[in-house]
């Protein structure tokens, strides 16, 4: 099975936003993901619901949503209305995690749940027969553009072997540095879905930048 790619759009051109997600419609990507910040949960702020919706009315590939922000359960039902098809919280952000993955199936969004590099990925193992999937940071969450943390590999190995035991379907993700240096041994290490941000948009060719991300395993 070949790399499924989720390009982030924090780092494209917004000015060109509509041509950035045109040529992402055309592309061998699966997913488009956005990340929200609210500058409490992480340092840095982006946007909201009406760009959400912006971007929704011009993509044909699903939103993957992934939420840096404190108290994600006030917000659910707005980010379903906005567009968003996959919806990951963190885990550090939410007081009764099981209620709200629960609320974000019953609102017919596909559930994922994100870790911190600084969270031990075991406290995700109760959760994880009610997951799509897990969303694996290996960097600080904040910034795009930041250099890949070497420990990751070892932290997605570890969810790897949880999830088998666990006898889920789990995907993983990971968010954060991922570029064609290192795609092939996240792969192996058993990554499922790959964020790509700077790697893709400071390519002189985006959508082969793409291409060549999901053809390396």
């Amino acid at each position: 099975m070949s790399n499924m790619i989720a390009p982030s759009i924090l780092n494209a051109d917004f000015l060109h936003l509509a041509d950035v997600l045109e040529m992402l419609n055309e592309s061998e990507a699966e997913l488009i993901h956005l990340d929200i910040m609210d500058g409490r949960f992480v340092p840095n702020l982006t946007f909201g619901f009406p760009i959400i919706k912006q971007i929704k009315s011009a993509a044909r590939l699903p939103l993957d949503v992934h939420l840096m922000i404190v108290e994600p359960d006030k917000y659910l039902k707005e980010f379903r209305d906005a567009g968003a098809d996959i919806l990951t919280v963190h885990y550090e952000a939410c007081e009764n995690l099981h209620k709200t993955i629960e609320q974000i199936k019953e609102l017919g969004m596909k559930p994922s749940v994100s870790v911190k590099p600084q969270t031990e990925v075991s406290v995700l193992e109760p959760y994880l027969k009610s997951l799509d999937m897990v969303l694996i940071m290996s960097v600080n969450p904040g910034y795009g553009g930041q250099k890949f943390m070497e420990d990751s590999y070892e932290r997605i190995r570890e969810l790897k072997k949880m999830i088998n035991a666990a006898g889920s379907d789990t995907l993983i993700q990971v968010d954060g540095g991922v570029s064609l240096d290192n795609i092939k041994q996240l792969s192996e290490a058993g990554v499922d879905v790959f964020v790509v941000g700077s790697a893709i948009f400071r390519a002189d060719d985006p959508k082969e930048m793409i291409r060549m991300l999901k053809g390396s395993q």
